[in-house]
């Protein structure tokens, strides 16, 4: 899944699913796929083997409970920005990461870090946002503050690198606006260099606060190697990487193919990708920072040669000046990835219209026990 900013709304809105075994969730996404193709045959869903604990990218809120008199720490209450609730999503989240959350929520009490009060203004610590390498085990802690002065930094950095020695780097980010987005723009490294490493599929990767990279990172791996299997790639293709983030799978691909485009609007990710290349020293792949319909429409244009697209798009799913100017580029194969497999049937129904015939529709099970579903479709013109 890609969001084009990090939203509290999208976690406090994914409320969990416990009362139904995994089994269950899975048939009921199957189910649900099935309903949205109607006629056509869905895959069997590609479910986790421990779908517990999966989430390497955890973001914890900090409020004050008045009536207590103390700070408490968890997500805010749906559809509010002002009641912080304790939830159970410790069932999803990374045990490490969890173990981190409490010691910043401890240290908060013991050197009297306030929470920020949107309403006031007052306060310090916002939100947390942690990120870790799965086979890497390096962390990311990312503090959302009102300033980026924090006169006790350095025994905050002391500690917590003691307590919990896999975290590579701490990074103040500055957020005071009325907002639902995570982060703010303004960031200040105050250990380590500000971002750490990981790997997916055989090829590593540099992931920074900001950066676009899946918060499952096992089941991504699932979902790259089949998404690039659908695709039979034989070697001497042109592969376009639509929307390529930090240019993850375009880089995984690039190793099966003669030569990869990626696009991407996000400046900051085409600068990750850029280096990703580099990192894996891939030579047969360009990165472009454009919109990318915009970019494809272009090379439609200029008659260039695609053989394959490869389009991971947010939740919203594309849009009709994309899908046309992928038409007119005419590639052989398109694979769609999407967490939001409503617009994707939208999106796919546009290209049928348009000489394209599904081969393959598979989910996988990127957010177990929440109701969110990732579906991979093969397009082949």
């Amino acid at each position: 899944m890609k969001n084009e900013e990090l939203l509290v709304e999208d976690l406090s809105d994914s409320e969990i699913i416990n009362n139904l075994s995994y089994d269950k969730q899975i048939i009921q996404k199957q189910e649900y796929l099935q309903q949205l193709w109607k006629n056509r045959e869905v895959l069997p869903f590609l479910a986790m083997d421990n779908p517990c604990h999966y989430r390497y990218k955890v973001v914890t809120t900090f409020g004050y409970d008045k009536r207590k008199k103390e700070i408490v720490a968890g997500m805010y209450k749906p559809k509010t920005h002002f009641v912080v609730v304790k939830g159970d999503r410790e069932i999803i989240e990374e045990q490490e990461l969890l173990s981190v959350s409490k010691t910043v929520h401890q240290m908060m009490i013991k050197y009297k870090m306030m929470p920020y009060d949107e309403d006031r203004q007052q306060g310090f610590v916002r939100h947390i946002l942690m990120r870790k390498g799965m086979h890497t085990k390096e962390i990311l802690l990312v503090m959302v503050v009102s300033s980026l002065i924090f006169p006790g930094k350095n025994n905050f950095v002391k500690e917590m690198v003691k307590k919990h020695p896999n975290i590579k780097s701490i990074v103040l980010n500055e957020n005071r606006r009325r907002t639902s987005i995570v982060l703010g723009e303004k960031e200040k490294v105050i250990y380590g260099s500000g971002y750490i490493y990981d790997s997916l599929c055989g090829s590593s990767f540099r992931v920074s606060s900001k950066s676009f990279y899946q918060v499952n990172p096992q089941q991504t791996e699932i979902l790259y190697q089949r998404a690039i299997e659908l695709a039979k790639l034989q070697g001497n293709e042109t592969l376009l990487d639509a929307y390529c983030g930090i240019g993850t799978i375009g880089i995984i691909a690039s190793k099966q193919v003669k030569k990869v485009i990626g696009v991407e609007l996000n400046k900051e990710a085409i600068n990750d990708a850029i280096y990703n290349s580099k990192l894996n020293k891939c030579t047969n792949i360009r990165f472009f920072n454009n919109d990318a319909s915009v970019f494809i429409a272009e090379l439609a244009k200029r008659n260039e040669k695609v053989d394959v697209v490869i389009m991971d798009p947010p939740r919203s799913g594309s849009n009709e000046q994309f899908l046309s100017a992928l038409c007119t580029l005419k590639p052989k194969k398109v694979v769609y990835i999407s967490c939001g497999p409503e617009s994707q049937v939208r999106d796919v129904k546009y290209l049928l219209a348009k000489g394209y015939k599904v081969m393959s529709i598979q989910g996988v099970d990127m957010f177990p026990y929440t109701s969110h579903t990732e579906a991979i479709v093969l397009l082949q013109r």
